[in-house]
């Protein structure tokens, strides 16, 4: 057996048998979880609006699988009903309910408080807040219904109690989030379901750092502010969830694990804009 093979093996032996879902997993973070999570021989499933990008991202998926099944689902977290609906239609497939569910999803964009509109308030808190809980919802309450042991991972920002300056919108529906994290931690662990979240920071390839910093000034600006003088990359913030979720952080419970380089420390990451 070659060394790569062993390694494979050896990252398939905690997920064999499970299944992952990852909201928003088609790009960016979401995806780099997703194969993530295949690699380490997970059931995969993930779930976006667009079709397109979602069958793109299940072949670069298969790709990495290490024995498990890798399947999407056309959803729109902001719509209960449809997220119920494949909650269950994700149980019937795989037998059980997933193990894992990660709440990915997100939506966002710059702009000064006082310019935002109800209707782009209202988009962002729905996917972002509103999604997670439904997801959260519907997937935590078939863990704990079936005696399944799950986990259930948030992707928040640092900006939840930092504040945001020219993203409201997302900074208030992420605290929200955080909240939901400690809260669901303590009703559902005593279940075992843990709830955990992660806090990333400027991110390489991602749709959030091609809309907030976009322009190269911008981008220069963010990466002086981080102390180890870079942008982090999707694969490290998919080796965090993989961890998180796995049973060498089975005592992990209701936590908001930090991946941003030291960035928050620094007075955040839009120091340059003007409201």
């Amino acid at each position: 057996m070659t060394r790569p093979d062993k390694e494979r093996q050896v990252a398939a032996s905690g997920f064999s048998g499970k299944t992952a879902v990852i909201t928003g997993g088609a790009t960016g973070i979401g995806l780099a979880i997703a194969r993530a999570f295949a690699a380490a021989g997970a059931n995969v499933v993930i779930a976006s609006r667009k079709k397109e990008n979602l069958e793109k991202a299940e072949e670069l998926i298969r790709a990495s699988a290490a024995g498990g099944e890798v399947a999407h689902w056309v959803l729109d977290v902001r719509d209960a009903e449809a997220v119920d609906r494949v909650a269950q239609e994700v149980a019937d497939r795989f037998g059980r309910p997933a193990e894992v569910l990660v709440n990915n999803a997100a939506g966002n964009f710059v702009v000064p408080a006082a310019r935002l509109s109800p209707n782009g308030w209202r988009t962002v808190v729905d996917i972002v807040l509103n999604g997670t809980f439904y997801c959260s919802h519907a997937f935590g309450t078939r863990m704990m219904e079936a005696g399944v042991t799950g986990h259930i991972l948030n992707i928040v920002a640092t900006y939840a109690w930092t504040g945001g300056p020219g993203t409201a919108h997302s900074a208030a529906a992420k605290a929200g989030v955080l909240s939901l994290t400690q809260t669901l931690a303590v009703e559902w662990g005593v279940r075992g379901v843990r709830v955990n979240a992660i806090a990333p920071g400027p991110i390489e390839d991602t749709g959030g750092a091609e809309k907030l910093f976009a322009e190269p000034r911008v981008a220069e600006a963010v990466r002086q502010s981080v102390p180890l003088g870079r942008f982090g990359r999707p694969e490290e913030i998919a080796a965090i969830a993989l961890w998180l979720s796995g049973e060498q952080a089975a005592y992990v419970n209701g936590a908001c694990i930090v991946a941003d380089g030291g960035a928050w420390l620094n007075k955040g990451f839009l120091p340059f804009f003007d409201g």
